[in-house]
């Protein structure tokens, strides 16, 4: 999620005491930089065109995702266009991450995956029985109901159940780790809850999906990457952050922002755990590690380098953006197995890289990148920096063809007007006395990897936001919801714990959004409100070509 570099986490902690850190910029060592793409002759809008609501909507009354200062101080009241919620379960909140898995006609094979069965699976577009959500929450245990990973039926979007809650080690605060395989029926997170600020150990819980996804059958708790779990030992002992699966659900990746190193975690038992490789990327360009995404034949990860300046300085050498690594011999199950660097893609006008989706879109590959900071990092300083230099404040996703992978070419930056450096007089005044974490990007998904048309994105103050990306040179929006704020703390919330929340505030949209084509929904959490279910309205969404698989959007 957010804070999610050692540097992001200790940002986030001058929430509370107020002190100043100088930011760092790294230069890159390999790869194009964003700052060198050349101008097309007819360039697109600046800032995506705004989604056409219907007379029963809620639109937004100022700029494409703003939440003014009126709005807040009179008690948000939520927006939706093309979005209406139709179930919710509020609990004790949320925090930063997502994710689904659906039980299928057939059964599932919690053994070792196999690409020709997972190719049939796909072809044959399996049924659901049951739905079933997961999301994290903050590790607090006051004015609790339920600590740890809520398990929710989401069978009947219009009325979604929790069946059970997961308080094992890692699901205390998976923070962004907490991730589904649907090949091999495994959920899997890291520990991430020790100071409650994204690090934790070098544990990692599993659970077993296959009998049914409500109640999920714990499996172990196993430290990694300290050399007792029969791999080798990292130079420093692993903190989990983030993590996601190889798509075969051989192989569990996650990044060590304290550290900043990527672990490659052999899952081919289950029961037993362990490190077979890592990465550090001090040795490479010199920056910090955060999310990541794997190609489907596991040859490929795509992490991120993570740079988080504490204001914009237009002098400093691009230093944010994301890695191509080459980890075909973690893949193959080389003996000692190396992960090497192909690339890097690496920006000025974005900070605090968050993580990366590969996709096609028309049978061409793309890296969809998204960031969760700004041009000047996530404090109000780097925001008026930004402002001041004519650069985009808030972050957002940005779509890059990766049809040469040594050269990245970036095509386009879904932006939103409320990124737009031109309106920065009228966006600033809402965010005063905030902290961290306002406008701008977090986690995105589409509806399906191999033929994606659509990229629904959690934007923080700005809601959940959904986006055609057919034409990937020209995005545009097609629907949003943004969740009234609400007048009591929930207090499994990181935007009550790090006290960002405010009383009629709008709340902290920040988890990967899940599509479903066949139902015409989604579902996310935002901190404050918990797990929501939407529904698509005014014909806005399902694109005839869209499709929702199990297991294809993030």
């Amino acid at each position: 999620m957010e804070a999610t570099c050692r540097v992001v986490s200790l940002l986030k902690r001058t929430a509370f005491t107020g002190l100043v850190f100088a930011g760092f910029v790294a230069g890159t060592s390999s790869g194009t930089l964003g700052d060198d793409l050349k101008v097309p002759q007819s360039p697109p809008p600046l800032t995506v065109p705004k989604a056409k609501c219907g007379p029963h909507d809620h639109p937004e009354t100022a700029l494409q995702g703003q939440v003014t200062a009126a709005d807040r101080a009179a008690g948000f009241k939520g927006f939706s266009c093309n979005l209406e919620l139709i179930g919710q379960v509020r609990g004790d909140g949320a925090n930063w991450q997502t994710d689904e898995y659906r039980t299928h006609h057939g059964g599932n094979d919690n053994s070792q995956g196999n690409d020709n069965n997972q190719g049939e699976d796909r072809a044959r577009g399996h049924q659901a029985d049951v739905e079933c959500a997961y999301h994290g929450t903050a590790f607090t245990t006051a004015g609790r109901t339920h600590v740890g990973v809520p398990v929710i039926d989401i069978t009947q979007p219009n009325s979604p159940k929790p069946t059970a809650y997961l308080s094992t080690t890692a699901m205390l605060d998976p923070w962004e780790s907490l991730k589904v395989n649907e090949r091999r029926s495994l959920l899997m997170a890291t520990d991430a809850h020790n100071g409650g600020f994204g690090q934790g150990g070098p544990e990692v819980d599993v659970y077993d999906l296959s009998g049914d996804c409500r109640y999920p059958q714990f499996v172990t708790t196993q430290a990694v990457g300290t050399g007792a779990d029969g791999g080798p030992p990292s130079p420093a002992t692993p903190q989990g952050h983030e993590g996601a699966w190889a798509p075969d659900g051989r192989t569990y990746y996650f990044g060590d922002n304290i550290n900043s190193t990527y672990h490659a975690i052999d899952m081919t038992d289950p029961t037993r755990p362990k490190q077979i490789a890592f990465f550090g990327l001090k040795n490479t360009v010199g920056l910090s590690s955060h999310g990541l995404s794997v190609s489907d034949d596991g040859n490929r990860m795509y992490g991120v380098a993570l740079s988080i300046p504490s204001v914009y300085d237009p002098s400093t050498p691009a230093g944010n953006g994301f890695l191509i690594l080459d980890t075909s011999d973690v893949q193959k199950r080389l003996p000692n197995p190396q992960i090497r660097l192909i690339s890097s893609f690496l920006f000025k006008d974005g900070s605090v890289a968050q993580h990366t989706i590969p996709v096609k879109i028309k049978g061409k590959p793309y890296i969809i990148h998204v960031d969760e900071g700004g041009s000047g990092g996530i404090f109000f300083a780097g925001w008026s920096s930004a402002c001041a230099a004519g650069v985009p404040p808030f972050p957002m996703p940005r779509i890059i063809d990766i049809s040469d992978e040594k050269h990245p070419k970036q095509v386009s930056r879904i932006m939103l007007e409320t990124h737009n450096p031109v309106n920065c007089p009228l966006v600033l005044p809402d965010v005063v006395g905030l902290a961290i974490f306002t406008y701008g990007s977090h986690y995105c998904s589409v509806d399906n990897r191999d033929n994606a048309t659509t990229l629904a994105c959690g934007m923080f103050n700005s809601g959940l936001r959904v986006f055609d990306i057919r034409d990937p040179e020209r995005p545009s929006e097609i629907a949003y919801y943004n969740p009234a704020g609400t007048t009591t703390p929930s207090p499994g919330s990181n935007h009550v714990s790090i006290a960002q929340w405010k009383a009629g505030g709008p709340d902290w949209c920040s988890a990967q959004v899940h599509l479903n084509a066949d139902k015409g929904t989604i579902w996310s959490t935002c901190q404050d409100n918990g797990m929501v279910m939407l529904k698509f309205t005014n014909g806005s969404w399902p694109f005839p070509e869209s499709s929702t698989p199990p297991g294809r959007q993030n």
